[in-house]
């Protein structure tokens, strides 16, 4: 069966180039310079499964043979899927007609800083919370440094721990409501404004929190050409800031993203 080259490729490319400029020094201390090697490889994808949460009215998640060692000398599954169903990125055309598609992201836009913003305690007690920007200052206060220019703000809800309970993860209530945590519309524009991201990324199946209709968070980001994860793990595995994520974002000629393989390299020192 003829393979061709991955886009993966291009990641793994701007992948050891942008490592190779965080760790290279010169070596005049007698000490080994830093190797891919060296850093925590974290996982942030969550497992593909028929029973994982999908948003109401998507395209279920399946998956059937199309090939079997009986009958055909090799194995091959038939694969259907929403582009926004399990771990995935969201791409601007999503809300805005005619906006870049996942196609036009280049590899080295999948290459980038992952800041962290933990908000557990809060969103136990609230579901429905919307990060303020009162929350980036604090958090800034705490780490001692603002949220670097380029990105990707990831908001750690918690909601992780309930991938394998659909209906407790998308929190729908008798009359239909989701409800999860998510940004505020004017905090992401602020991140934009004051701190030049290039994207969101959450634990949740939406930026913006369940029961907020308005998108405004994701129109935000959308709006300056930024991209959008959902539905992430492993995000207690990762460091308020420090780590670079590599989205494996699947290049779908005119689609609205994908799902898609998200990686966190976490240097030594972090």
């Amino acid at each position: 069966m003829k393979r061709t080259i991955c886009h993966c490729n291009l990641l793994l490319i701007a992948l050891v180039i942008t490592i190779a400029a965080h760790t290279a020094r010169a070596n005049t201390d007698g000490q080994a310079i830093a190797t891919l090697t060296n850093w925590q490889i974290v996982d942030l994808t969550q497992p593909f499964t028929p029973d994982m949460p999908i948003w109401p009215g998507d395209p279920l998640f399946e998956l059937t043979p199309w090939a079997t060692y009986e009958n055909d000398m090799y194995f091959i599954n038939r694969l259907s899927i929403g582009e926004h169903s399990a771990t995935h990125w969201g791409t601007p055309n999503t809300f805005i007609k005619g906006a870049r598609s996942a196609e036009m992201f280049s590899a080295r836009e999948l290459v980038v800083p992952g800041v962290v913003i933990d908000i557990r305690e809060i969103a136990h007690a609230d579901a429905d919370y919307r990060l303020s920007i009162d929350d980036v200052k604090e958090w800034e206060y705490k780490n001692g440094t603002e949220i670097p220019s380029g990105s990707v703000v990831i908001l750690f809800t918690g909601w992780q721990d309930k991938w394998d309970e659909p209906k407790t993860f998308l929190g729908i209530d008798d009359n239909k409501v989701l409800h999860w945590p998510g940004f505020g519309a004017e905090t992401v524009e602020f991140l934009i404004a004051n701190r030049g991201i290039v994207g969101l990324g959450t634990d949740t199946h939406g930026a913006d929190p369940g029961n907020d209709e308005d998108f405004g968070a994701s129109f935000a980001i959308y709006d300056v050409n930024g991209m959008i994860l959902e539905c992430l793990a492993g995000l207690d595995q990762l460091p308020p800031f420090g780590a670079t994520l590599v989205i494996g974002g699947w290049p779908i000629q005119g689609g609205s993203g994908s799902p898609a393989r998200v990686f966190a390299f976490v240097p030594p020192a972090m």
